[in-house]
């Protein structure tokens, strides 16, 4: 019987270590994969600059990282790797404004999920730290033209900060462009239950209604506390920063951490959906002094007057979903982003996902696109507009000389699903367009 269990053990520690091996393997592979930034002339190609013009045939020429040239004379520097552009289009890189990737590799699987951290009020928890720059998500999403995206904690009411990331690197250092993008909150709502053609396998209504409203109102006040206690521990630092004979609070970091959004210094993203929840979040953000951002925003069309009037952005998610409301069209959700755009609210598409569905980024923009939005606009949504939205605009989301050249070369529009994007560029490397995806088709075509 020992014999027995000892070979059960070796075998296990075997069939271990072969895995390990295989994972070391596998992660080895994926370091060779960043490439160092080149010289690259993309020539007699179609230029969507999105910031401006299209140029219909043209150069772009990538150097040190950023691009050094766009336009129909544009010169191409001595050595340039050139890249025939003849029937192709090139494109700003995609950005998703509102994800989790890196984040969460399979939901199912605990060990693989490090989304949130245990407790209401977190504001010192960086996404940027827990970032997986080998998960799977990253090489499918970028093999669909999507270079960075925004990643967020979720969990709590003070989720974490944010980071924004390129989808290429061997560390989390390697791919971020800002470590610590924003502050987010999951505002407290009010849950009426209901709704929306599977309404029977929601969550039911509160027996009390007013029980309800009394908890989500007690849920802001908490918030508001500890926004309110934050502020007073950070005028207590500059007055013991001002005057030595005043004693220096003993260093808190929750309110260290949510500094800088008091201060202005960064945004804050307010996920919310309902009318009624954006509306508070306005008023809320209003009263401490906040810069908000709305993060969901299904019902962003029905504030438009209000966001629009006080110049609040909207990272929308919810443009493939279903409905909400029983009596909604079903197309209420593929045109809030027309809507917005009619009422010049400042908004972008984003998927909402939290990894392996970011890769439908330019089908979110197509489908509102073919529902109200002009194809300009749509395309702008997941470009500049989500860099402009992001505070970023000034490096990325259009073809513009200095920014950094998070690029990509298709073969037709970019939020077309037959479009195949033939080459990428993320901050001047050439980003290999393999994934999981490709491997196990490549593997299986020829099966009969």
């Amino acid at each position: 019987m020992r014999a027995v269990g000892q070979l059960r053990w070796f075998r296990l520690a075997a069939g271990l270590g072969f895995c390990l091996a295989l994972t070391l393997d596998a992660l080895a592979q994926q370091k060779l994969d960043i490439a160092p930034r080149v010289t690259v002339a993309i020539r007699d190609a179609r230029l969507v600059t999105v910031s401006g013009e299209t140029i219909e045939r043209g150069t772009l020429v990538i150097r040190d990282g950023r691009i050094a040239a766009v336009g129909a004379t544009a010169a191409i520097p001595s050595g340039a790797q050139i890249i025939d552009g003849k029937g192709l289009t090139v494109y700003p890189g995609m950005i998703d404004a509102a994800t989790s990737l890196g984040l969460v590799e399979i939901p199912a699987v605990a060990a693989t999920v490090d989304q949130g951290e245990v407790g209401d009020y977190n504001p010192n928890a960086r996404a940027i730290v827990a970032v997986n720059p080998h998960s799977a998500h990253v090489r499918v999403t970028r093999y669909n033209g999507i270079t960075s995206a925004a990643t967020m904690p979720d969990g709590g009411v003070i989720c974490g900060q944010a980071t924004f990331i390129n989808l290429y690197g061997t560390s989390p250092q390697e791919m971020a462009v800002v470590p610590s993008l924003g502050l987010v909150i999951n505002f407290p709502r009010l849950n009426l239950g209901g709704g929306g053609p599977f309404a029977a396998f929601r969550q039911p209504p509160p027996a009390n209604i007013a029980e309800a409203i009394a908890t989500r109102n007690r849920r802001v006040e908490e918030l508001r506390q500890v926004l309110r206690e934050a502020s007073d521990y950070g005028r207590a630092k500059a007055a013991a920063a001002a005057d030595p004979n005043i004693p220096r609070p003993a260093t808190n970091v929750v309110y260290e951490s949510l500094l800088p959004a008091l201060r202005g210094e960064m945004p804050v993203f307010f996920r919310a959906d309902r009318a009624q929840d954006i509306r508070a979040v306005l008023a809320f953000a209003e009263d401490m002094g906040l810069r908000p951002i709305i993060v969901g925003g299904n019902d962003a069309w029905m504030c438009a007057a209000e966001l629009k009037a006080k110049n609040v952005p909207v990272i929308l998610t919810g443009v493939l979903d279903l409905p909400s409301r029983e009596d909604d069209p079903y197309d209420v959700l593929y045109e809030n982003a027309a809507k917005l755009h009619q009422a010049g609210v400042k908004f972008c598409i984003s998927t909402g996902d939290n990894g392996a569905h970011v890769r439908d980024l330019p089908y979110h923009a197509g489908m509102a696109a073919a529902f109200g939005l002009s194809p300009q606009a749509a395309l702008r949504a997941v470009t500049l507009s989500a860099a402009e939205v992001l505070g970023v605009s000034d490096r990325l989301g259009s073809l513009d000389v200095g920014k950094m050249a998070n690029v990509v070369v298709a073969d037709g529009d970019l939020l077309e699903p037959r479009t195949r994007v033939k080459y990428a560029f993320i901050d001047g490397r050439p980003a290999q367009l393999t994934s999981r995806h490709t491997e196990l088709y490549e593997q299986f075509k020829e099966r009969k």
